[in-house]
Parts: structure tokens; C-alpha cells; sequence
């Protein structure tokens, strides 16, 4: 009986297994055919001549090229310099809405949600044709109208080497911040009242209790927003093509733009796998840099 009964749980175990096995199988197909071969294969594009009719072997060439290409590190300074003006402020801009709604009652707050949200959902296009029109060179376009109430002539945003960068800046600045503003709002909900009633026995202002109580608690989610919103700078691409297509002078050519006009304007496939490869590459590092430095502190 006992024998029998053992034999019952060994199969239900086993097909358990098969089963687990089974689901697990079908994320692991997924990831191998979209994120595994995509890079598996960038990586023998980077060493070759890529041609669809016969590719050359050429080894390191690629690598050579783009670190010898001034191109490459002028994109690579403008994407510097585009994640540090945005992401600092953005998350700093998400973390103050969300210090502001709390306060509200549910259903307010739902409504903030929503509002700060809804642009998430617009297409990027859309928003691009928006901004377009807000940056237009002529006398009619909003950003012009905004500077001549202070005596300063029409501006060509988009146009110039001095304004172009600063435009797309500006774009990021008052753009959607709806997901980070929910997640912090998340975060906000999740700290124990009894922390704040310890802080009003003690006499604590609201300064005091920001600095001392939410700051720390929030540090998790502000680290998660500052290592996904550097990712997500480094790869900016949309804004770019659509506003200013990386000009002019190539004042706004970003890393990710370059890698596009190298494969599907000028066909350097292997070129373009190279730069995406040192992409990912200092994408990694700087992650790896900010959990070290960051996350010292943080318990998950």
C-alpha cells in the first residue's frame, strides 16, 4: 500500500516537472529567438564585411574604426550630455509631483494618475508633430511667442547648433513623467504611517520628515528610476530622427541615431553591430557603476 502510494506522488512529481519544465520552455524560446540570437548575431556581423551576398571576415576592423570615427564620440558626448540634463531632473520633477498628490485624497489622486499618464500612451510620433510645431522657426510657433513677450527675436530651436540640443532637453524636461510619478507614488504608500507619528510626537517639520523618513525609504525606487532612466537616455533615438534628424552639424546625433543611419542609410551593418556592441557595452558599465556606488545601502 505504501509502496503504491509512494509511486502516486513520485508521478504527480514528475509531471509537475514536465509541466513546469514545459512553461519554462516556451520564456526560454522567447528569449533565445529575440534576445540571444539578435545578439549572438550582432556579434558575428561586428567582425565582418557584412554583404547579403558574401560577407568578409575582417576581425576587429569594425571595433578599430568606430573608436578611430570623431563621429562616433561626438554622438557619444551628446548622449552624455543628454542623460545628464534629463535624468536627474526628470526623476527629481517625478519625485516633486508625487510629493504634491499624495497628500490628496484617493480619487484626486486617481485623476493626477491619470492625467500625468495619458501622454505615456500618445504615440511618439504624435508628441514629435506636437513639438515640431511648438519649436517652429516662424513667429507663430509657441516657443517663439514665449521669448518675444521678453524682447527676444524668433529663434530657429531646431535649426541651430546652439538651440537644437537644448530643445530636446527642454522636450524631455516637459514631457510624460506619468510612469515614474506612479511608482513613486507607490513607494509613498508603502511607508508605515507610524514613522511619521514618531516624527509629529518628536515636533519634526515637514522638511525634517521628507529628509529623515521618506528620502531614505525611497532610495530602492529612486535607484531603479536612475539606473532604468540612464539606460533608456543612452538609447534615445526617437527624438532625435524625428526633430532634427541629428543635425544641424550633427549637434544632436545620439549614439542610437548614428547606429541607425550605419546600417540602414549607409549599409555598414558591421560597423553598426560594432557600435551597438560598445553601446551595450558602456550601458553595462555605467549600471554596474551606479549599483556599486548607489546601492551600497539599499536592502531588496
Amino acid at each position: 500500500m505504501n509502496q503504491t502510494l509512494t509511486k502516486r506522488k513520485k508521478l504527480k512529481l514528475e509531471s509537475d516537472l514536465g509541466w513546469g519544465y514545459a512553461f519554462i520552455a516556451v520564456a526560454l524560446i522567447a528569449f533565445s529567438l529575440f534576445t540571444a540570437y539578435p545578439v549572438i548575431n550582432a556579434f558575428m556581423i561586428s567582425l565582418q564585411e557584412y554583404r547579403p551576398l558574401g560577407s568578409t571576415y575582417v576581425g576587429l576592423e569594425n571595433f578599430v574604426n568606430s573608436f578611430s570615427d570623431e563621429l562616433f564620440w561626438k554622438a557619444l558626448k551628446n548622449t552624455l550630455v543628454y542623460t545628464l540634463l534629463t535624468v536627474p531632473f526628470n526623476i527629481f520633477l517625478s519625485f516633486l509631483i508625487a510629493i504634491l498628490i499624495i497628500p490628496f485624497k484617493k480619487r484626486t489622486q486617481t485623476i493626477f494618475k491619470a492625467v500625468y499618464y495619458l501622454p505615456a500612451v500618445a504615440s511618439g510620433v504624435a508628441l514629435a508633430v506636437v513639438w515640431l510645431w511648438i519649436f517652429d522657426p516662424l513667429k507663430s510657433g509657441i516657443a517663439n511667442q514665449v521669448v518675444s513677450f521678453f524682447g527676444i527675436t524668433n529663434q530657429n530651436w531646431l535649426g541651430s547648433s546652439a538651440t537644437a540640443m537644448f530643445s530636446l532637453v527642454l522636450m524631455s524636461w516637459l514631457s510624460s513623467h506619468g510612469t515614474a510619478i506612479i511608482i513613486y507614488l507607490a513607494a509613498l504608500l508603502g511607508i508605515d504611517n507610524s514613522y511619521y507619528e514618531a516624527a509629529d510626537i518628536d515636533g519634526a517639520t515637514f522638511l525634517q520628515k521628507l529628509w529623515f523618513i521618506v528620502v531614505p525609504f525611497l532610495k530602492p525606487t529612486t535607484l531603479f528610476l536612475l539606473v532604468t532612466g540612464v539606460i533608456g537616455s543612452f538609447q534615445v533615438f526617437q527624438n532625435a530622427y524625428l526633430m532634427t534628424g541629428g543635425g544641424p552639424d550633427h549637434a544632436t546625433t545620439m549614439v542610437g541615431l548614428l547606429i541607425f543611419n550605419n546600417a540602414f542609410t549607409y549599409f555598414e551593418f558591421g560597423e553598426a553591430a560594432a557600435q551597438s556592441l560598445l553601446l551595450a557595452a558602456i550601458i553595462a558599465f555605467i549600471s554596474y557603476l551606479q549599483f556599486k556606488f548607489l546601492g551600497k545601502e539599499i536592502e531588496y
